[in-house]
C-alpha cells in the first residue's frame, strides 16, 4: 500500500476535524444577509470581543476582508501603504487598485518583513493636487512565516498616526504570530492577539489556514468602520445566506485550535532542522509553521523540483522559493518522512 501524500503545499488544505463537522451540522442558522443567523452573530461578537473592537464582519475569504478593509478606509483617488512582497499588494490581483480605484504605494520589504520606519515616512504625499490623498498604512503578521514583534507594530503605527492615517493590519495568521510572541515571552496568546489588533484602525484574520476551518475570515474593527465594510462586502459578492454553519466551524476553532499552533510551529522546525546541512539548500529558520528553501543555482529549477517532490509524495509550492507549510493535518511522522525525500530529491 503507498504511503499517504503529505500535502505542505499550505495550511489552507486542511480538512475539518470530526468535533469541527458536529459543530458544523449542529449549528443554528438564520440568513446573514437579513443579519439574523444566530452563528454568524455569535462568531463577529466573539471575535470582535477577543481582538478588542467594537465590531466584526464575517467573510468569505481574508482577500475579500483586505479588500473590504481598503474601501472601508479610503475614496477613489486615495493611496495605501503596504510591502513590496504584502499580500494586499502581490497576490490579491491588484484589486485594490482595480475594484477600488485605490492606489497602492509599494515599499521595500525588510529581510525581516517589515517596512523600515523612514521609508514609510518617505513614502506619505504632501498635501498637494499633484498626488494621490496617502490615507492607510497597511503591514502583515505573520509576513512569510516570519513574526513583527510587538514594539515594531507600536512604532509604525505611532508613526502612521502621527501623520494621520489609518492603520489596517492584514492579520491571516494572527493567531500564529500572537502564538510565537506569547512563546517568547512567557505570556498568554490571546491577550497577545489582542495587544496587536489594539494598534490598528482594522484587523482582517482568517479562520481557514492555521485555525483549520474550510472557509471564512472576518475583518474587525469600529463600528462605523463595519458599516462602511458591510456595504463593501455586498457590492463584492460576500454576502451569504445561512452562513452559520461555516461560523459555527470557525468558533470551534477559537475553541479549540489556538493553542495547538504551537505543534505546527515546533514541526516547521523540526522540518527546517532536518533540511540543515544540505548544499543544495538555503534558508531562514523557521518562526512560526512556514519553512522557505532556496536552491542553489546550479541546481535544478523550482518548478522541476516541485514535480519530482509531487512524484515522491510531498507536496509543496515554488513561485519564488519552495514553500513548505505545516497544519493540523500534517504529523511529527510526516514531517521525518518529507524530511527524507527532501534530502533525497535535494
Amino acid at each position: 500500500m503507498a504511503a499517504a501524500t503529505i500535502d505542505l503545499r499550505s495550511d489552507t488544505v486542511t480538512r475539518p476535524t470530526p468535533a469541527m463537522r458536529d459543530a458544523m451540522m449542529a449549528a443554528p442558522l438564520g440568513d446573514d444577509v437579513f443579519g439574523d443567523d444566530p452563528t454568524v452573530n455569535a462568531l463577529q461578537e466573539r471575535i470582535a470581543s477577543m481582538l478588542g473592537k467594537e465590531a466584526a464582519l464575517f467573510m468569505p475569504s481574508g482577500t475579500q476582508s483586505n479588500l473590504a478593509a481598503l474601501m472601508s478606509h479610503c475614496q477613489r483617488g486615495d493611496e495605501y501603504l503596504v510591502g513590496q512582497g504584502a499580500h494586499t499588494y502581490r497576490y490579491e490581483a491588484g484589486g485594490g487598485a482595480v475594484l477600488a480605484s485605490v492606489q497602492p504605494q509599494p515599499i521595500v520589504n525588510q529581510p525581516d518583513g517589515s517596512l523600515s520606519l523612514a521609508d514609510i515616512e518617505a513614502a506619505i504625499k504632501p498635501d498637494d493636487a499633484h498626488f494621490a490623498r496617502t490615507r492607510l498604512l497597511c503591514l502583515e503578521n505573520t509576513f512569510g512565516g516570519s513574526v513583527l514583534p510587538l514594539d515594531y507594530l507600536r512604532a509604525a503605527t505611532d508613526l502612521a498616526r502621527r501623520h494621520g492615517l489609518a492603520t489596517h493590519l492584514d492579520g491571516a495568521r494572527l493567531f500564529n504570530a500572537a502564538v510565537a510572541l506569547a512563546r517568547q515571552g512567557g505570556g498568554d496568546s490571546r491577550a497577545m492577539a489582542r495587544d496587536m489588533a489594539g494598534l490598528f484602525d482594522s484587523v482582517s484574520v482568517c479562520f481557514s489556514k492555521g485555525l483549520g476551518a474550510p472557509v471564512g475570515s472576518a475583518l474587525v474593527g469600529s463600528r462605523d468602520l463595519m458599516v462602511r465594510a458591510h456595504r463593501a462586502r455586498k457590492m463584492l459578492g460576500g454576502g451569504l445566506r445561512q452562513a452559520g454553519v461555516l461560523a459555527a466551524a470557525a468558533l470551534h476553532a477559537l475553541d479549540h485550535h489556538i493553542d495547538r499552533l504551537a505543534d505546527d510551529h515546533a514541526n516547521a522546525q523540526r522540518l527546517a532542522e532536518g533540511l540543515k546541512g544540505l548544499d543544495a539548500v538555503s534558508g531562514a529558520p523557521a518562526q512560526t509553521n512556514m519553512v522557505f528553501v532556496d536552491l542553489a543555482p546550479q541546481r535544478r529549477s523550482r518548478a522541476d523540483t516541485v514535480v519530482r517532490l509531487r512524484e515522491r509524495g510531498v507536496l509543496c509550492t515554488g513561485i519564488y522559493k519552495l514553500r513548505l507549510v505545516t497544519h493540523l493535518d500534517v504529523t511529527r511522522h510526516d514531517i521525518d518522512r518529507a524530511v527524507s525525500i527532501l534530502r533525497e530529491t535535494l
